[in-house]
């Protein structure tokens, strides 16, 4: 059986910013499963753009010799500038990972399953290794939401904005999108454009269009006054959001509600005017859903029906660990969870030593930081701080290479 030193699992901003830092580590065998920038490739649309800030887009390394500033100028996307249209973001993230220069192993982990010491991996054709330690940075495909509502309707009738949709194929059509956040108002605008009658239902009382009544505080000499780099949450909170060690250690209460205010539904201003055309419904929401031919009945909390050909959810995601399908039931059950996150220490890691968890399942332990691109910096500087402070020279570590300084041998693993 194969055995390494650290198996990624997955191949997003994430996983290839932990690859980038890891690979630092003289001697470190790393093996990194999955198809790079799969989830923005196939999940997100083609016409997105991102909302997120240039200095808030780039994928971490530790030399910052792979921001996206070097990938404008040396892949002649001249043209590239805010906002980021995810297919140069996904373009950005390919030519990151062939810089790091580690191939992928694209056949997917079926199974992980704790053996002391370390993990066994199992894969798709069968094979299995053994990793004396796992860093999951899967995404959050496996969290997408979907209101009971419409449990057992056929995708034909409803889909989520994490779907792939042919917008095209809508025309003349009537679609209803549900949703106050970017990728639902995002989704209605597409619909739309592709002459679809589109209506938008949120249960919230308002939409919150950013950047309509803040610019002066983004004005360049004073926006470090009220915003962190990444731009995440409110004035003021968003300063905290930026230092997750800070944020890490503030009361819980505090934490959770600053956490709901960062990361609130909000849609940037640049589609006030995509979406002017199309009702929006406040406080609105289905109560209950059936097929009706090729169709949806739709009833409504305010008594009203609706009758469309398509309902698309912009009700984004819950995180729960457990609906990984690639961790066995027995790992999950030794896993300190909360509310479906699990708790981390500093370097990121689980109740379970050698597992680590980064990107969205972080964010119970540092904060809301860790749902955005600009996470990546920090975690995967702490991780590899841990990794190399915790891990022992032996299994899955090769002799490095002349002329290199070994893998220092610190403290045995936890």
């Amino acid at each position: 059986m194969e055995k390494v030193a650290v198996a990624i699992i997955g191949a997003g901003p994430y996983g290839l910013s932990a690859l980038a830092y890891l690979r630092q580590t003289p001697g470190l065998d790393i093996k990194l499963f999955g198809e790079a920038m799969s989830f923005w490739e196939c999940h997100m649309p083609p016409g997105m753009l991102l909302r997120s800030p240039w200095v808030a887009s780039h994928i971490a390394d530790p030399e910052e010799r792979l921001t996206l500033d070097v990938y404008r100028a040396v892949s002649g996307s001249h043209h590239l500038t805010y906002p980021v249209p995810v297919r140069d973001f996904i373009g950005y993230g390919h030519w990151f990972h062939q810089q790091v220069g580690l191939a992928a192993d694209r056949h997917a982990v079926r199974e992980v399953e704790p053996v002391f010491p370390g993990f066994r991996l199992t894969l798709d054709d069968g094979d299995s290794l053994h990793a004396k330690r796992v860093v999951v940075a899967a995404g959050l495909q496996s969290f997408v939401h979907r209101p009971k509502v419409f449990d057992g309707l056929p995708a034909a009738l409803v889909t989520h904005t994490s779907d792939p949709h042919d917008f095209v194929k809508f025309r003349h059509k009537e679609v209803l999108v549900i949703g106050a956040g970017q990728s639902a108002l995002e989704a209605a605008a597409f619909f739309a454009e592709a002459g679809a009658s589109v209506e938008v239902l949120t249960r919230a009382g308002v939409v919150h269009w950013i950047g309509l009544h803040r610019r002066w505080m983004h004005a360049t000499a004073i926006r470090w006054m009220f915003y962190g780099r990444a731009d995440v949450g409110p004035a003021g909170i968003s300063l905290v959001v930026q230092r997750p060690n800070l944020f890490r250690r503030l009361p819980r209460s505090i934490q959770t509600s600053w956490g709901k205010r960062a990361i609130r539904p909000g849609v940037s201003e640049r589609l006030s005017s995509h979406a002017r055309n199309i009702p929006i419904h406040t406080e609105r929401f289905v109560i209950r859903a059936r097929a009706q031919g090729d169709r949806l009945r739709l009833h409504l909390n305010d008594g009203t029906e609706r009758l469309v050909d398509h309902v698309v959810l912009g009700t984004g995601y819950r995180v729960n660990v457990a609906r990984y399908p690639f961790l066995s039931p027995r790992l999950v059950e030794r896993l300190e969870l909360r509310e479906g996150y699990p708790r981390l220490d500093a370097g990121f890691e689980t109740s379970l030593p050698g597992l680590h968890f980064l990107g969205a399942p972080a964010a119970w332990s540092f904060g809301p930081l860790m749902r955005f691109v600009a996470g990546t910096e920090f975690a995967s500087r702490a991780l590899t701080r841990a990794i190399r402070q915790a891990i022992v020279g032996g299994v899955g570590v090769r002799p490095a290479e002349p002329g290199t300084e070994r893998l220092s041998r610190y403290a045995a693993n936890r």
